[in-house]
């Protein structure tokens, strides 16, 4: 059998607040993601395009876009294109939309708290909290090394 890869890594900027469904099963959230280019067009100008991405987290990822994304912060985020397909209510037709179902998150943006101020940003690492630009890894000097 030969060997198939699907996966998505994605930078950019929430285009909305995430949309939070509780279920049984755990935390879902939706979310759009705004990815940008700039490039030159066949006259010379600048020009600009966004793309859209339907991104959709579960259980602790669902719960960390909840508790600390907000529109306009930017995030990376990995995960798995899938196409789901539904009956609509209204026309009858099969309606498709492609999501990013997601693996794992970073924030590269400081959280906003409830009250608008702004928090550190998490770690996801385990270790808590980090202040923006912190790093858990310690810089070595090369003669530290002992090899």
């Amino acid at each position: 059998m030969s060997k198939c890869v699907n996966k998505v890594i994605l930078m950019g900027h929430a285009g909305k607040d995430p949309q939070v469904h509780i279920l049984p099963s755990g935390t879902l959230v939706n979310l759009s993601l705004a990815t940008s280019e700039r490039f030159k067009d066949s006259r010379g100008e600048w020009q600009e395009r966004t793309e859209w991405h339907n991104l959709v987290g579960h259980q602790r990822i669902g719960e960390i876009l909840r508790d600390y994304v907000r529109k306009g912060s930017r995030i990376y985020v990995e995960g798995a294109l899938r196409t789901r397909s539904w009956e609509d209510r209204e026309s009858g037709q099969r309606r498709y939309r492609s999501e990013v179902v997601l693996t794992d998150i970073n924030l590269l943006s400081p959280a906003i708290a409830s009250n608008g101020a702004s928090e550190p940003a998490h770690d996801d690492s385990g270790n808590g909290y980090a202040p923006q630009g912190f790093s858990n890894e310690q810089e070595i000097a090369r003669d530290e090394v002992p090899y």
